[in-house]
């Protein structure tokens, strides 16, 4: 039996809909997991049926960050945030932690779990950071944008080795203050967290770049998502 993954579905404010990028699901059945798009609800048994059918849970990119999450205002330069996929994340977050389930996070998932952990976030980038690389490219999206360090002795330098590694990039928040409760593993050319592990967690991994757009030419890519979909199994 394939590994069932979890995806924190996508949310459209302006038709209403849910929806979700073809990469995250065919990286993930490339890899041979089996991935299914869970209901956008607050309804906690709802979402606890749900949960209990994944064995790993991917935390996907999309809107920003509500910032009251890490005790901020909201900013004319943040992005509307959607008040129940901050409520679906925390609720199953939460759970992953308590049960010691793989997870990974990209883009919005590497910063909605440092900031449900106690982290902050910059709500925007370009008015609130000194950016000396790309970090909101154009596309194709499957092409580097920018180089990170991988730091020695993280669980991201065994999967993919530590030192260099180039990354495509497509945000507009990041990671301001890091989590008591996470490691980094990465960081950019120019000094933002690229990377993170949650602490005593068997696989909870998070990533400010977009694997699902370059698993196909990227190896380290691929690996990444393997990584996770074996700790599945």
């Amino acid at each position: 039996m394939r590994p069932i993954i979890g995806l924190i579905p996508l949310y459209d404010d302006e038709k209403e809909s849910y929806w979700m990028l073809p990469g995250y699901m065919k990286a993930i059945e490339k890899a041979g997991g089996l991935p299914i798009m869970l209901p956008l609800t607050e309804d906690e048994e709802e979402l606890s049926e749900a949960y209990s059918m994944c064995t790993g849970i991917l935390f996907t990119g999309g809107h920003d960050v509500s910032p009251e999450i890490y005790g901020e205002k909201i900013k004319s330069t943040c992005g509307k945030p959607c008040k129940s996929r901050d409520f679906m994340e925390s609720f199953i977050l939460e759970r992953c932690l308590r049960d010691d389930k793989p997870l990974l996070g990209i883009c919005r998932g590497l910063q909605f779990i440092n900031a449900y952990l106690g982290g902050s976030l910059y709500q925007d980038l370009p008015t609130e950071y000194n950016c000396r690389v790309e970090h909101h490219m154009s596309p194709p999206y499957n092409r580097p944008a920018h180089k990170v360090q991988v730091l020695e002795g993280t669980r991201l330098a065994k999967i993919i080795g530590s030192g260099i590694h180039e990354v495509n990039s497509y945000h507009h928040q990041a990671i301001k203050t890091l989590s008591p409760q996470v490691e980094k593993m990465a960081e950019s050319e120019d000094g933002l967290v690229e990377a993170i592990a949650v602490k005593n967690h068997r696989f909870a991994i998070g990533v400010q770049w977009h694997p699902e757009f370059s698993y196909e030419n990227n190896e380290e890519s691929m690996n990444l998502i393997k990584a996770f979909i074996k700790e599945c199994i």
